[in-house]
Order: C-alpha cells, then sequence, then structure tokens
C-alpha cells in the first residue's frame, strides 16, 4: 500500500504538470488563431515612422497612420461631373441604296445626338470657389456638377482651359470652403511619399499612398507641355483632376493619366502635372482668360551621339534646332538650323523638352540670353520673345531622329505644287519627295518615310533628283545627315554608312 501510493503521488504530480504545459499551449495556440489576417485583425505592435528630413515632407511622427495629412485635405476634394452632347454611332447601312429603297428617308437624317457623361475629379484652390481640374474632365460639357465632401451638389462654370496642359479653372457659386496648401513641385525627391485623393470609378472619395517614382517624365504624347510626376499611388479612371499631395499635405500634383497596361485600371504608374505648372496656368488664365505664352519660332530635336558627331558639338546637351521659321524672334535674332542651345539665361538646356518648358512659362516681351553651339563656335544670343501664335508651342519639338545604314533603295522625284499641296507642306519649299523606302531597309529602320521632303544633304540645298543624286554619289559611304520636311516640320536625319 505505501508502496503504490508512493507511486501514485508522482503520477498525479506529472499529471498536473503536463496539464498546465498543454494548457499553455493550447493559450498560445488559440491567442495565435485570433489575430490570423483572414480575420483582418492584429495584436501586434505598431511599427512608428519617425520623421526624416525630407524637401517633399515625411510622415507624421509617432502616429498610428496618415489620417493626419488626409483629414484637412479630404473636404478640398471634390468629385466633377461633365456631360455633353456627342454623334450617336450610326448603323453601316444608313447610306446603303439597297436598304434606302425598302425604308425611304428614314436612313436620309443627319447624325443623331446623345448625351455623354464623364466624372473625374477637382481641388478647391480658394475659398470662394475656384477649383483645379484636368481639361479632358470638363471638355466640351454642356453640364457640370460639383459635388463637395459635405454631399451639396453645385452647378460649376468653366472659367477658362488649357488643353496643351490639360488644366482647366472651375468656379462654383460659393464662399467659406475648404481648401489645400499649395506645396512646391521643384523640391519633391524620388522616394519621397505621395498620396493621391480622387473619385475613382465613382465610388467615392479615395485615399490611396505610393512614393515619388520618377520628375520630369516626358514624351509619352500625353499633353503638349510635359513635365509629369510619377507615382506608384493607386490612380484609376476618376481620379483624373483630383490631388497628390506630400506628407505634410501640401498638394503637389494634379492626377492626370496612367499606364494601365490595358486593363484600364492601377498598374503602378501614374502620372500628375506638377503643381507650379498649374498653378502658372491657373494664374495666367484668371489674368488673361488664356494662357500667353513666349514664343521663340523654332524646330527643335535631341541632340544624338551621331548629330553630335555631324555638327561637332557634345553629345546629347542642349537643343538642336532643326527648323527657324523666318520672321519670328529666332530668326530675327540670328539662330539657324544646325545650332545647339546648351544655355538659356545661364541656366543649362537639357534637352528640347527641358526647352520648350522654360520658355513656355515666359512672358512675351522677355529678353532672353541663349549660349549656342555652331559647329564647335560658341556663341551669345540675345532675343526678345514673341507671343506664342494659336495652336503653336513657345518652340516645336518634331520626332527624333535615329542611326542608319546608306540610303540604298530609297526613290525620289521633284516636286510639284499638287504634291506640296497633298502633303500640306508650304508651296515654296524646294527639295525632292521621297516616293519609296523599302521594308527593312535602313533607311526605313531610320524613321525615313513615303511623303518625306529631303530639303538638304550634309547642309547643301536639294533643289531637284539631279541635285540629290549628285550629293549622294559625291558623299560615297560617307555619313549622311539629311533635312527632312514632314507636315511641314523640319528635322534632321543621319544616315551612317554601315
Amino acid at each position: 500500500m505505501e508502496r503504490s501510493i508512493y507511486m501514485r503521488q508522482p503520477v498525479a504530480i506529472i499529471t498536473a504538470v503536463c496539464l498546465l504545459v498543454i494548457g499553455a499551449i493550447l493559450g498560445v495556440g488559440l491567442s495565435s488563431w485570433g489575430v490570423s489576417p483572414v480575420f483582418g485583425y492584429s495584436h501586434h505592435v505598431p511599427v512608428y515612422i519617425n520623421q526624416a528630413a525630407s524637401a517633399g515632407g515625411a510622415a507624421p511622427s509617432n502616429a498610428m497612420g496618415f489620417a493626419p495629412i488626409f483629414k484637412p485635405a479630404l473636404p478640398a476634394v471634390v468629385s466633377i461631373t461633365s456631360s455633353r452632347m456627342v454623334n450617336a454611332p450610326q448603323s453601316p447601312f444608313m447610306n446603303d441604296p439597297f436598304f434606302q429603297q425598302f425604308f425611304g428617308g428614314q436612313f436620309q437624317r443627319g447624325p443623331q445626338q446623345q448625351r455623354e457623361r464623364g466624372l473625374g475629379s477637382g481641388v478647391i484652390v480658394s475659398p470662394d470657389g475656384y477649383i483645379l481640374t484636368n481639361n479632358h474632365v470638363i471638355d466640351k460639357a454642356t453640364d457640370i456638377k460639383v459635388t463637395l465632401a459635405d454631399k451639396r451638389q453645385l452647378t460649376g462654370k468653366v472659367v477658362g482651359a488649357d488643353p496643351k496642359t490639360d488644366i482647366a479653372v472651375v468656379k462654383i457659386d460659393a464662399t467659406g470652403l475648404p481648401t489645400i496648401t499649395l506645396g512646391d513641385s521643384s523640391k519633391i525627391h524620388v522616394g519621397d511619399y505621395a498620396f493621391a485623393i480622387g473619385n475613382p470609378f465613382g465610388v467615392g472619395e479615395t485615399a490611396t499612398m505610393g512614393i515619388i517614382s520618377a520628375t520630369g517624365r516626358n514624351g509619352l504624347a500625353i499633353e503638349n507641355y510635359e513635365d509629369f510626376i510619377q507615382t506608384d499611388a493607386a490612380i484609376n479612371p476618376g481620379n483624373s483632376g483630383g490631388a497628390l499631395l506630400n506628407a505634410r499635405g501640401e498638394l503637389i500634383g494634379i492626377n492626370t493619366a496612367i499606364l494601365s497596361g490595358g486593363s484600364g485600371g492601377n498598374q503602378g504608374i501614374g502620372f500628375a502635372i506638377p503643381i507650379n505648372m498649374a498653378k502658372y496656368v491657373m494664374d495666367e488664365i484668371l489674368k488673361h482668360g488664356k494662357v500667353v505664352r513666349g514664343f521663340i519660332g523654332v524646330g527643335l530635336q535631341e541632340v544624338t551621339p551621331s548629330l553630335a558627331k555631324a555638327f561637332n558639338v557634345p553629345a546629347e546637351k542642349g537643343a538642336l534646332i532643326s527648323d527657324v521659321e523666318s520672321n519670328t524672334p529666332g530668326a530675327k535674332a540670328g539662330l539657324q538650323r544646325g545650332d545647339v542651345i546648351t544655355e538659356l539665361n545661364g541656366q543649362p538646356v537639357n534637352g528640347p523638352n527641358d526647352l520648350r518648358l522654360k520658355v513656355g512659362t515666359m512672358t512675351p516681351g522677355t529678353t532672353v540670353h541663349l549660349k549656342v553651339d555652331r559647329s564647335g563656335q560658341m556663341r551669345d544670343i540675345t532675343l526678345t520673345l514673341g507671343e506664342s501664335p494659336s495652336g503653336k508651342d513657345a518652340v516645336n519639338t518634331p520626332g527624333g531622329s535615329a542611326e542608319s545604314s546608306p540610303m540604298r533603295g530609297v526613290q525620289v522625284q521633284d516636286l510639284s505644287a499638287d504634291i506640296l499641296q497633298q502633303l500640306n507642306i508650304p508651296s515654296d519649299t524646294k527639295g525632292v519627295v521621297v516616293t519609296d523606302v523599302p521594308d527593312g531597309s535602313p533607311a526605313a529602320d531610320t524613321g525615313l518615310q513615303r511623303g518625306d521632303v529631303i530639303e538638304q544633304i550634309n547642309h547643301q540645298n536639294v533643289t531637284s533628283v539631279s541635285d540629290y543624286q549628285r550629293i549622294i554619289e559625291r558623299a560615297g559611304k560617307q555619313t549622311l545627315v539629311l533635312l527632312v520636311n514632314r507636315g511641314g516640320n523640319t528635322t534632321f536625319l543621319v544616315v551612317q554608312p554601315e
């Protein structure tokens, strides 16, 4: 008995210990199961984001999230609904005589109209109701409704718009409205926080977060003047005209476009118009009713390595003048084709787009100082900016050039008045028109096309087919620099030997 009792006591102790261990394990297991992400609930210790020095602003210190950024900004972002009348699609049988004999004159009616509705966003920038948005949000609209964050719906009126930058100003009849502080988009950096607010897909006011992915994006063929901020903050249809904020809650851009890869939705590549550009456009609209831009009157293109060698200038620096319009500030100041503009008012020119943006934000009548590289010789040229004519940019930037092999297989013929008219080229243009460029040939690869007019070869004027043949024959296998007129715009092409 004693032995029996002696044996039972250890068993009881061991059993009790085991139960305690099992209980502890179950407790930990149940606790872990309770914070499973399936249920979206967590007791994990929050990670705080420390404030860091950055021109674009940093996240609030000791904050659980970004509510302090969004809270003051959300009421200043509005939803814009626009409507316009468009021609309805017509039946393919409408002009078919066979069907007309059965249905009589009803097929003779003109285009039928239908109402098309659009949805976008906007940002209140003044307490008395001025709103920044995209031009494409309100373009050709006959009716504009602005819905505020407090659900009030007011009628909007277009004060002015600038299609070249896709910026528009809308006014609503209200006072005491919430606004967003305007930031300085010149001080943002890649990696800064970025926050987008808008009305994507019409679901309602939405805030998303990302970073500044790039600055100075251009060449996207979205607008005439491009200097986009790129961000991965989610931007979707309906976000157009909405706000892009920095981490201080300041407005640094107007959301305008995305690269969707054909899906129509966010792929992490969104673009916003810098607020410095948008503010300049808004100020011009409020002052003049339109944007008045400075104007030089020259065509520009990139300085590729092959062009740099041909013109004896540094590679990939400045902007190459491919055309000078007569009776323009550029022509009067003595600018010439082949000149490379390297500086404007002491600031380096980083390509054609950079020069276009700088000149396009200057007032007509402004005196500017250019540093020009002409065949390796630096020149200082001073000119007074004119006013950009309607439909023209401050400077015209035709398509870029490309390298190629000799122009074997290219066929040309003399120009005639009919050909010039068909090609929409000025009647006083001299040169030869390209009638054939073999598919897959080096000339085709470099971008030479049927209908191009070759005005010069190696800076020698071409006035006839005989001129063309003579210059080509004398050049042999040497590099050729062509001045090509395409639809009224001239550009240089470099044809290199194989």
